[in-house]
């Protein structure tokens, strides 16, 4: 626990993303706006903007497990997220931290761009499986990422359990299936379950093509519920509305696709 007037801390393992939108830079706005306390360990730098991915180069393992335990020895989490992980030896090493680390993990296994770039190389697949995604309290595919790790290709609503399934069988405590890429309806549809409880959470579907980062900043969101001691299925609740209003309020940038608005509960209004 944190001491008094010391807020929850939150821990992000995962990549620079130059444009501000996505990756660290996006985790931490949503830890700052949800009132909890941000802390960074940078798995690879990314060359990024609107338009996409221009370059990525992943940081060694020793300089990624040195910034964890430099963090989580001296000033401790209450919550760790994952996001681009980039290689095997990544996963796997960041796998072995989680697990030894008594905090819950929120694992975001990001494995492309909102442009289509590739963030995870194929052979880190099978570490995901195997190692990352059981040391997870909440894994948070998309239905891209679904499709990858489990084969399972999602088409309607009815789909979503059979994606929670496959991905469970992989060990995360909770997965939470994004519905937002199905096509159609005025409604964006998750379904979040343990196996046994089921959570569907609806929202309405944004027209705004500015959506970069979304993945990140909910992955980030409920990361931070879960150190300021929610249960997953308040946590998971709460980031839903706090990402369905940042997609909302998104805006463009360059000449591309802009960002979630991070900051839109503290803007006036428009």
């Amino acid at each position: 626990m944190s001491a008094p007037g010391v807020p929850a801390r939150v821990l992000t393992v995962a990549g620079s993303d130059s444009g501000g939108g996505a990756g660290i830079q996006a985790d931490l706005k949503t830890m700052l706006a949800l009132g909890v306390h941000g802390m960074s360990v940078i798995t690879a730098v990314t060359a990024q903007n609107s338009l996409g991915v221009q370059g990525a180069w992943e940081l060694p393992v020793e300089a990624v497990r040195a910034q964890y335990r430099s963090v989580v020895d001296d000033i401790g989490v209450q919550a760790v997220k994952t996001g681009m992980l980039a290689s095997a030896e990544l996963v796997e090493a960041v796998a072995e931290l989680i697990s030894g680390t008594d905090a819950p993990a929120v694992v975001d296994p990001v494995g492309v761009s909102k442009h289509g770039d590739p963030l995870l190389a194929a052979s880190a697949l099978d570490s995901v499986r195997r190692k990352l995604l059981p040391a997870a309290t909440v894994a948070t595919p998309n239905l891209d990422e679904v499709a990858q790790l489990t084969g399972v290709h999602v088409e309607s609503e009815d789909d979503l359990r059979r994606a929670a399934e496959a991905v469970l069988e992989h060990g995360p405590r909770w997965v939470l299936i994004k519905g937002g890429h199905l096509a159609g309806g005025n409604e964006a549809v998750d379904l979040l379950t343990d196996g046994s409880a089921e959570h569907w959470l609806r929202a309405p579907r944004h027209d705004n093509r500015h959506t970069h980062g979304t993945g990140c900043t909910l992955a980030s969101a409920i990361a931070s519920g879960l150190a300021k001691g929610q249960s997953v299925p308040e946590a998971v609740a709460a980031a839903k509305e706090y990402v369905t209003g940042a997609i909302a309020a998104g805006f463009a940038l360059g000449a591309g696709i802009g960002p979630v608005d991070h900051g839109w509960r503290f803007r006036s209004p428009r």
